[in-house]
């Protein structure tokens, strides 16, 4: 199985964005990739709630919905949007994940469940509560028999989502994220080794990356992780593109047979 992650630099113009996106999916599925996977806000970064508001929609309205709906139909594959902002309500939105399959279809949506509200230093403070509902379910679906399970960015940092991914049997587990530069260059790389050890699956994580028009600054660095930790592929940079590797679902019942840690579950004594 051919898997691919694609790295971006979504701006504030979501025509341009759906146009980089399909250019960098069109290009990983004629390297062969039938699954393929985008960052999180594939089609829209703005840092201003008033101008993202302007110009974002509901589910049933979204362009960015029909536009990757008949992209994946078009190109035969399984097609995972990192994440849109769709709107929910009156100045309210989620930070959703879409899996569209070969036909076209949507087969699964994942809201972000844990929302970046942290201070990551005296200059750069995020709250995405302010515009953003959390969502409260994990989200497990299927691709090419693989079972994959659903997060988005700051998840990441919560072992718990991930212990009952692997619990339930994910072979492939998603993290597109817009990591900041300085918690993506200390954590973003020995997180996602840590979840693939932790759940004995392979980790595929698709990430924003540079300088971007609203001004904020995301790490890059896209990677795929195999279920024993190691490194499959990983771009060392910044800068949009694709990012390939073949698969084996073997590998996860190898790697979890050799060491089941994941499956324990012991009642700790505090």
């Amino acid at each position: 199985m051919r898997i691919a992650a694609i790295q971006m630099r979504s701006g504030v113009d979501i025509d341009a964005n759906l146009k980089a996106a399909e250019t960098l999916i069109r290009r990983a599925a004629d390297e062969g990739a039938t699954f393929i996977a985008t960052p999180e806000m594939t089609h829209i970064l703005q840092r201003s709630s008033n101008r993202l508001f302007e110009v974002i929609n509901e589910e049933e309205r979204d362009r960015g919905i029909r536009h990757f709906g008949r992209l994946s139909h078009d190109l035969n594959i399984d097609l995972l949007i990192g994440s849109l902002a769709v709107k929910t309500g009156e100045r309210r939105a989620v930070n959703r994940s879409y899996l569209f399959d070969p036909s076209g279809a949507i087969t699964a949506r994942y809201d972000k469940i844990h929302l970046f509200d942290v201070t990551v230093s005296k200059e750069e403070t995020w709250k995405e509560s302010r515009v953003y509902d959390r969502g409260d379910m994990a989200v497990m679906a299927t691709i090419e028999g693989a079972k994959l399970g659903l997060s988005v960015c700051y998840d990441l940092r919560f072992p718990g989502l991930y212990r009952y991914y692997g619990q339930a049997g994910a072979d492939i587990i998603a993290v597109p994220a817009a990591f900041t530069k300085p918690t993506g260059e200390a954590h973003w790389e020995v997180l996602l080794r840590a979840r693939a050890i932790e759940t004995g699956s392979f980790v595929i994580a698709p990430a924003q990356g540079g300088q971007h028009e609203d001004g904020r600054s995301t790490y890059g660095h896209s990677m795929i992780i195999g279920p024993w930790g190691g490194v499959r592929a990983h771009l060392y940079h910044d800068a949009p593109g694709i990012l390939l590797a073949d698969i084996d679902l073997k590998d996860v019942a190898e790697a979890r047979s050799r060491l089941p840690a994941w499956n324990h579950n012991p009642d700790y004594i505090t």
